[in-house]
């Protein structure tokens, strides 16, 4: 087999496993459904009923991977999910009518006692990192499913890759940089999109003082920069602007430096550590492991920028119309996730999700991430807010950087907090 066919096999066979790692399922096994109560079962009928949605999706998108015996792969191990799913319902429903619980959690009387309760299937891609802490805590405790909504997170290598599918109608919500949303809204995207782009963020999903300058050991200063290299996820979006800004501080212009395209935060970390690069920006908390390993935190981008409103989660303006109760769920849901996070009576179940999440963070690199992005002074904040002077801060910098030349200025063309304001209206 050549280079090029273990290359194509090897990547199709990691979208396999992605489809099926993507479908939501609980991780509550069979042996404990005698101990759940009405209210559980209920739950987790819910969730045996999401799965079933998300595996017949993921069956009839298998066609989409190059290589043919890996459209097999995909397609049978979501036809083995479902079965699994389908079993675990039939089980749920024997243990419900043994215990004479109603059809529906809490059977209010307005509510229909003859239909279960649908979960709407949100697909949401994101940068894999700690910054999913809320949405794997959603996932894993109920919040979403409290809320009317089945996430399935897909994990993404690029912004390229990301907004193009959240345009093209791939994705549902992306969780972003405002800058992107920005630059596609303009006609400055990084990739072509077969869609014109309509998207708009719906609330704020980082915390402050997130980003920063890390570089190799011998490096020691931003002019030490000077005829290096320096890595970015795309050359005109995302937080190249940040880096171009932050070298003009340090005293660089940006033809003193190179930029390489890398991708995301965990391609550009890997590049980094294998010294491919002179340095890159990283988030919170994943700087401070660099920085164990010896690499240099140079700058905060706080401390240059001010202001700056970085991630957020971002949707098309036709589905959100569409989907208003989905979004202020998901919204609500992060929500309640992020309060959850941020309780310290529950900093050891935290760590251990983000742990099973991320298995190859230790122990004090999880407490450390805990410490950095959930502590109250400028941990993420559990009212998903939007700063709007930080929303102003990145049109200032697209507007001196991005080509074509735009001038930039009206914030509130790129954002819509009507969903954001009935998901804080909804009971907990």
């Amino acid at each position: 087999m050549s280079k090029v066919s273990k290359l194509l096999l090897s990547f199709s066979l990691a979208l396999t496993i992605t489809g099926c790692a993507s479908i939501p399922k609980s991780e509550i096994p069979e042996s404990r459904f005698s101990s759940l109560d009405c209210q559980s079962i209920a739950g987790q009928l819910d969730q045996a009923q999401a799965t079933q949605q998300h595996a017949d999706q993921a069956k009839r998108s298998s066609w989409k991977v190059i290589i043919p015996i890996a459209i097999g792969v995909r397609y049978f191990n979501a036809a083995y999910v479902k079965n699994e799913a389908e079993n675990r319902e039939a089980q749920l429903l024997e243990e419900r009518q043994a215990k004479g619980c109603p059809l529906v959690s809490g059977a209010t009387e307005s509510i229909s006692t003859v239909h279960p309760k649908k979960m709407t299937p949100l697909s949401v891609i994101s940068f894999p990192s700690p910054h999913d802490w809320p949405i794997w805590v959603a996932q894993e405790h109920g919040y979403f499913d409290r809320n009317g909504v089945a996430v399935s997170l897909i994990p993404t290598a690029d912004s390229k890759f990301q907004l193009t599918g959240l345009i093209d109608g791939k994705f549902d919500i992306a969780m972003t940089g405002i800058d992107n949303v920005v630059a596609y809204m303009e006609g400055q995207g990084e990739a072509p999109t077969q869609a014109t782009p309509d998207i708009f963020a719906f609330m704020g999903a980082s915390n402050q003082g997130f980003l920063r300058l890390v570089t190799l050991p011998e490096i020691k200063s931003v002019t030490d920069l000077k005829g290096k290299q320096l890595s970015v996820d795309a050359m005109t979006t995302g937080y190249a602007f940040v880096l171009r800004k932050v070298l003009e501080e340090g005293g660089l212009k940006t033809s003193d430096v190179e930029f390489v395209s890398v991708g995301g935060l965990r391609e550009r970390y890997e590049a980094l550590t294998e010294k491919k690069q002179a340095g890159t920006l990283l988030i919170s908390p994943l700087h401070a492991a660099a920085q164990q390993k010896g690499f240099n935190v140079l700058a905060n981008t706080e401390d240059v920028l001010g202001h700056y409103q970085a991630s957020v989660g971002a949707a098309r303006r036709d589905w959100a119309k569409q989907n208003e109760a989905a979004l202020a769920g998901y919204i609500r849901a992060y929500m309640d996730a992020t309060a959850w996070l941020r309780n310290p009576t529950n900093e050891t179940q935290a760590v251990a999700i983000l742990r099973k999440n991320m298995p190859s963070m230790t122990i004090p690199m999880a407490a450390q991430a805990y410490e950095v992005l959930l502590n109250s002074e400028n941990g993420l904040d559990p009212r998903a807010q939007l700063d709007i002077e930080g929303i102003e801060k990145v049109l200032a910098l697209r507007s001196e950087y991005a080509e074509p030349r735009k001038y930039l200025s009206e914030a509130k063309k790129y954002y819509d907090l009507q969903y954001h304001a009935v998901a804080v209206g909804l009971e907990k």
